[in-house]
Order: C-alpha cells, then structure tokens, then sequence
C-alpha cells in the first residue's frame, strides 16, 4: 500500500495509506520531491518552486492523501471550488494553485489530457493602483533613517520592486552613468533603470561602511556571498569579491547548507516591509500603501512630468505597454486631458459658472409656461 510520499516531521509517523497503489521503486524520489525536480529543472525562481510544493501538498490532503494519479478534472475543480468559497482567496491566489495543478499533471505525471486545456482560471478583478502624492511621499521618507531611507528611497526614485531593491549587488550600480542595472527581475530579465541622484551621496557613504563590514569579514574568513546558478563553480574566487558582495547587506551571517562556511546574506525584505508601514502609520496616510505602491508613485509621477509611457514602460521592464498604461487612469488629469465642468472656467458663448447662471436666472423675466 502507499501513498503519495507527503514530507513528515522526523520521528513522527507516516500518514495512514488511503490510496491502493505500488510503491515506487527503491531510490525513486517521491513525489513533492519529483515536483522540486522539474521546478528546478526549468530554472524557475526559489519561491516559485516553494510555492508549487504548497499547493501540491494541500490539495493531496484536501482529498484524503489520495495519489494526483487517481484524481482528475472534478477533484481540481472541486478544490479551486472551496479554495474560492471557504477559504475565499483571490482570484491571483485561485489561479497560481491551479497552474501548480497542471505543472503537476502535465509535467510531472506527463498526463496529457484534453481536460487540462480546458480548466478555466478565475477572472482576476481590475483594481487601480494605490498611488502616493509627492507630499504623502516626503512624509514617508521623513520618517525614515539610515538604510530604510535608503533602501525606500531607491524604490521610490528608481521604480525598483521590493526584491530587486534587497538582491542589488554592488556590481550593478554605475555612479558614473547614474544607472542601476536589475538582473535577473520578474519574469527572469534584466533591464536598466536610473540611479536618483538625490541618493547617490547617500549611497555612496553606506557602501564604503558595507566595504569595511566586508573586509572584516574576509579576514574572519566569512566574506563569501551566495551567487546565481553554478557560477560558484566557474569562478571559485567570485563569492568573496567586493562586486558580488550585496549592497543591502543583512546584519547576521548564516551557514551555508552545502558548504558549511557562514555567509552573510542580503538583507529580509519583511524589514524594510514594517519599516515603511510604520512610517505610513506615523505620516497619517489613510491609504494603504507598501513598498510597491512606491513603485506605482514613481510611475505616475513620471507621467504626470511629462515624460512618454514608452521610456516609463523599459524603466519599469513591463513586457507589454498596456501594463504600464494603468498608471494614466490615476492621474489628475484621468489620462485623457479632460477637466471637470465644475474645475472649468466658463467659455463665453459656451458656458457660464454658477454665480454668473443664479445672478442670470434672477435678472431675467420668467415666461408662463404655455
């Protein structure tokens, strides 16, 4: 009898067998263990590889540890069915749970069934973004100091998502040309935005303190740095050097789970989260705002100075400029130029205010009506 292989805690004793089935061949790995694979395999990011297994795991539970095998099309639905009424997720969170199902079906049990094409994803709501005034935005960064300031000042003058802000490495600020270069951003590219100068002296000054934090650590023998793919392995050297090194690094070292040497990592992205929430707090702002509607500021702000959606589209690396169009619906201006006819002036011949229609409306005689 077995089941498919869910991880249990060490000691604990394994889930009662529900479903009748052979058990795999001796060092076959088991099943979450074989979505890992395949995640990885495809060079998806970490999170998405944790986020898959989630999904994975609980909709195994929800039907009673029955094997994916011996479920189909109305066990999936019947699970994004309570996903949507009893947990009453979203419908972003309703379709990443069903695109793990069919990673699940279609690339780990290579069941291609006329089915999975067919499953239809939740019609996600459009919502306008949560922008910032430029005041609401001082007040913000006013109550920021030191590495948040920084950190939140780089989001908001660059247009940097929250990870793309905490993974920079130093290698990837040119002050010379003002620009930051963000590798490997959503959707795995890269791309090239502007560095504020408003922050470049800032910035400047929190590198050479990183630098000196680095060079203690080197001559501890813990100045080495995770980096990307198998490049640990090209150039043996490359952890340890200054470029590599994070520029928002964390303030405690961790042991490498391969390597066993300790490394400092870059710095957890929840604190500049309740950073720049309690300063929202403290400024007042009803609105509410994150670290990413810094990033919506900026695009607006652009747009309100004039510059064109295409330059605000490559700043913000959107695929598509229809992405980046959402941000002239929340400008004072509707996006469309149009003022409202209580802001607009009268035009003679075309309009009149309304002190200049009461005053008329009182000078002229009335006619019976007929």
């Amino acid at each position: 009898m077995w089941t498919a292989s869910l991880d249990t805690p060490s000691g604990s004793s394994p889930p009662p067998a529900l479903s009748v089935r052979e058990a795999p061949p001796e060092g076959e790995p088991r099943l979450l263990d074989r979505v890992r694979l395949a995640v990885r395999s495809r060079h998806f990011s970490p999170r998405t590889e944790k986020a898959y297994v989630a999904w994975v795991r609980r909709f195994i539970l929800f039907h009673g540890k029955r094997h994916p095998e011996d479920m189909g099309e109305p066990e999936i639905s019947r699970f994004l069915g309570n996903l949507a009424s009893a947990g009453r997720v979203s419908a972003s969170t309703q379709n990443q749970a069903l695109s793990a199902l069919l990673f699940l079906y279609k690339v780990v049990l290579r069941r291609d069934l006329a089915w999975l094409e067919g499953v239809a994803r939740a019609r996600r709501p459009a919502h306008l973004p949560v922008v910032l005034t430029r005041r609401e935005v001082e007040a913000i960064l006013a109550r920021l100091r030191g590495t948040h300031w920084l950190m939140a000042a780089m989001l908001y003058g660059a247009g940097l998502r929250l990870m793309e802000c905490v993974r920079l490495r130093v290698k990837d600020l040119d002050f010379a040309r003002g620009e930051i270069t963000v590798r490997d951003g959503k959707g795995s590219k890269d791309r090239v935005t502007l560095l504020p100068a408003a922050a470049r002296e800032p910035l400047r000054a929190h590198l050479e303190r990183v630098r000196l934090q680095h060079q203690d650590d080197l001559r501890l023998g813990q100045g080495s740095v995770a980096l990307p793919g198998a490049l640990a392995r090209k150039y043996p050297n490359a952890a340890r050097e200054w470029g590599w090194h994070w520029v928002f690094p964390a303030t405690r070292h961790y042991r490498d789970p391969h390597t066993g040497e300790l490394r400092r990592h870059h710095l957890h992205e929840s604190v500049l989260q309740r950073a720049i929430k309690e300063a929202v707090h403290k400024a007042g702002i009803a609105k509410p705002a994150s670290c990413h509607t810094l990033r919506h500021s900026f695009a607006t702000h652009l747009l309100e100075n004039g510059y064109d959606i295409r330059t605000i589209q490559e700043l913000l690396g959107h695929s598509d400029v229809s992405t980046t169009m959402i941000y002239t619906h929340v400008l004072n201006r509707g996006g469309r130029g149009v003022q409202s006819p209580l802001d607009a002036p009268a035009e003679p011949g075309r309009g009149q205010t309304p002190d200049s229609a009461r005053q008329r409306r009182h000078s002229t005689p009335q006619k019976d009506s007929p």
